[in-house]
Order: structure tokens, then C-alpha cells, then sequence
């Protein structure tokens, strides 16, 4: 079932993390740049070593535009799965928790990435 456009338009694209609460910006960029991302159709999330694939509700929580999700991926050969959730602070600034079952949890700060202008 497709989303709907209007919920999904404020998250819509790639989102760098900026900083996470329990990981170091040593371990958060080792593999590139930490990013999340969203569309209709979900998303998906890389740091440090963990990559996933997002499973998107949005909505609205206190009147402000949310997305919580469920993800699951791995880290190198280790299956990983949780679940987190993301509210527009600003515009292009983010905040939210992101949660691996049964180990780490974080608080985390994003930036919406520059959309592209060109077609």
C-alpha cells in the first residue's frame, strides 16, 4: 500500500547523521558517510559497520511530522534488526532513537542532504 505523499514528503531522501549519543564519529563514518534514508517505500540506514533496510510508518507526533520504522540488516556477517524513530527539529534537522534488539540503543541528530536542482 503506498503512502501517503503528504506524510512522506518531509523525510523524503537521504538524511546524514550528523552525531549519535553512544557511538563515537570515529566508529559512526569508518565505512563512509552515516546516512538514513527514506521514500514511499521505506528506507535505509548505514553506520559504522551496520547497514538495514527500513520499514516506514509516518505520521505526526506532537504535531511535528515522524517517522518510526522497524529496520533489519547486518553488521559485517552478524544478523541485526530493531527499530527507531525520527522527528523534523527544523526543516533539515532531525532527531530521534534508533535501536538494535537486544544490545545498543542511541539518540541521534541528522541533516537532510541538499536536494538536487538539476533534472
Amino acid at each position: 500500500m503506498a503512502k501517503e505523499v503528504s506524510l512522506v514528503e518531509p523525510f523524503a531522501g537521504r538524511w546524514r547523521i550528523l552525531e549519535m549519543w553512544s557511538w563515537s564519529d570515529d566508529y559512526l563514518h569508518c565505512a563512509g558517510e552515516a546516512y538514513i534514508t527514506f521514500d514511499s517505500c521505506g528506507g535505509t540506514l548505514s553506520f559504522g559497520g551496520i547497514e538495514g533496510a527500513l520499514d516506514v510508518r509516518y505520521g505526526t507526533r506532537d504535531g511535528s511530522p515522524c517517522a518510526e520504522f522497524s529496520w533489519e540488516g547486518q553488521d559485517g556477517e552478524d544478523a541485526l534488526s530493531g527499530r527507531g524513530w525520527l522527528a523534523i527539529v527544523k526543516g533539515t534537522r532531525g532527531f530521534g532513537h534508533f535501536y538494535i534488539h537486544d544490545a545498543d540503543d542511541s539518540a541521534f541528530v541528522c541533516k537532510r542532504r541538499r536536494r538536487s536542482t538539476s533534472r
